[in-house]
């Protein structure tokens, strides 16, 4: 058996080959026999081997990864580049498809008289000023991804809007076919519709049961159409179940409309030929805030005393009426118009309401800051009490 001179000289030799192949990757380690070294020495020397192998296999864990990372970003980029250059090659030939908004065509102002084939990846069709006369359900097969589609001022009548074209749009959220001639508003319309404007058009009736399952539609313009008392009703406005605005203005109403859901807070009405306003209209309205009836014939007599006199309303348009005397407002209201009728005084006892001047430092006090009386027979000077009364009033016109 080797002396402990003779061993100690073996594991010196060993040390240095180690250290020696520390600069060049370790592939190997010395093979020491057990039984040449001291118990302590064997066991250092072999938890140094296996930090070695350990440091060894993260760093090519660590290229492997680094590898994998850099193919990834490549082929992603790859990818990208193919669905772009794919985009491209699917626009069609009269459209616009700028690459800056992946998801729009736009086919506005090409005299096009038919749709063209839409890709499966749009999202917002423009289809506005063109000479289309059909709405085919075949049209727009492709594009199912459509969230909103602009058909204003185009020639679509209700003949030429098929069935099923619209409710075929599962995904549509805002549709526009302002401008057009249809005489009837489009059914069945897709179930997740928000906003449906279809002014301007030759409307005259609602059909029942049009806006059935609309739950999501909020807002409904139908101003400048052939729209009489008869076809706006509780029957027709059936289902608006969360609408928020509704605009009937230039239409041939003689009577306020009937069957606007609780949750309306804007009605327009301007440039009807609404005479007078139930005592009660408002009661299942709770919610108005801005109510415009500008360019009617409404008169004092027309008007009951406190039908205004709102707590949720903030703006009240009566401009071009036939009003001789200012109604009752809610000291909430901030916005009046009542410019160009036959008012030729103002009363402040009238007007302010009551305990105004009281509540002046409480937050209850009257908040009106914009009132528009010209057009009318008042004369100046303003009446002392009206500035006291509303004393955040910051424009006033006379």
């Amino acid at each position: 058996m080797p002396g402990p001179e003779r061993k100690w000289e073996k594991l010196q030799t060993g040390l240095n080959w180690r250290g020696e192949q520390a600069g060049k990757r370790l592939t190997a380690t010395p093979k020491l026999e057990p039984d040449t070294l001291p118990p302590p020495a064997q066991t250092k020397i072999s938890s140094v081997i296996e930090m070695s192998r350990l440091n060894l296999t993260m760093e090519w864990l660590m290229v492997a990864f680094v590898a994998l990372l850099l193919a990834s970003q490549v082929h992603s980029e790859e990818i990208l580049y193919e669905h772009l250059i794919s985009q491209i090659q699917a626009c069609p030939k009269e459209c616009h498809c700028p690459p800056s908004f992946p998801n729009a065509v736009y086919c506005d102002n090409k005299g096009l008289k038919r749709i063209p084939d839409i890709p499966p990846y749009t999202w917002y069709l423009y289809l506005q000023n063109n000479l289309i006369d059909v709405l085919s359900a075949d049209a727009l097969r492709n594009a199912t991804q459509l969230r909103w589609i602009n058909l204003n001022r185009n020639k679509i009548t209700s003949e030429g809007l098929e069935a099923d074209a619209l409710k075929a749009m599962s995904n549509l959220v805002h549709l526009y076919i302002e401008d057009n001639l249809l005489t009837s508003i489009p059914s069945p319309l897709p179930a997740k519709l928000e906003q449906l404007r279809l002014s301007r058009n030759r409307i005259s009736k609602i059909p029942p049961g049009v806006f059935s399952g609309m739950d999501h539609l909020t807002l409904l313009d139908l101003q400048g159409n052939k729209l009489q008392d008869e076809a706006v009703t509780e029957v027709s406005l059936k289902g608006l179940n969360n609408l928020i605005q509704i605009n009937l203005a230039k239409n041939q109403l003689n009577t306020m409309p009937l069957g606007l859901p609780p949750t309306t807070t804007q009605i327009f009405l301007d440039s009807n030929n609404i005479e007078k306003i139930p005592a009660e209209y408002f009661k299942g309205l709770p919610k108005v805030m801005s109510l415009r009836l500008n360019h009617n014939k409404l008169a004092n007599g027309g008007i009951p005393k406190n039908v205004f006199n709102l707590s949720s309303i903030l703006d009240l348009q009566l401009s071009h009426n036939q009003i001789t005397e200012i109604p009752v407002i809610s000291s909430g209201l901030e916005h009046l118009h009542l410019d160009h009728n036959k008012i030729k005084s103002v009363n402040s006892s009238d007007i302010c309401p009551p305990g105004a001047l009281d509540d002046y430092f409480d937050e209850k006090g009257p908040r009106l800051r914009y009132l528009r009386l010209d057009g009318n027979e008042i004369k100046p000077p303003i009446p002392r009490e009206l500035m006291m009364c509303f004393r955040l009033l910051r424009a006033i016109v006379i």
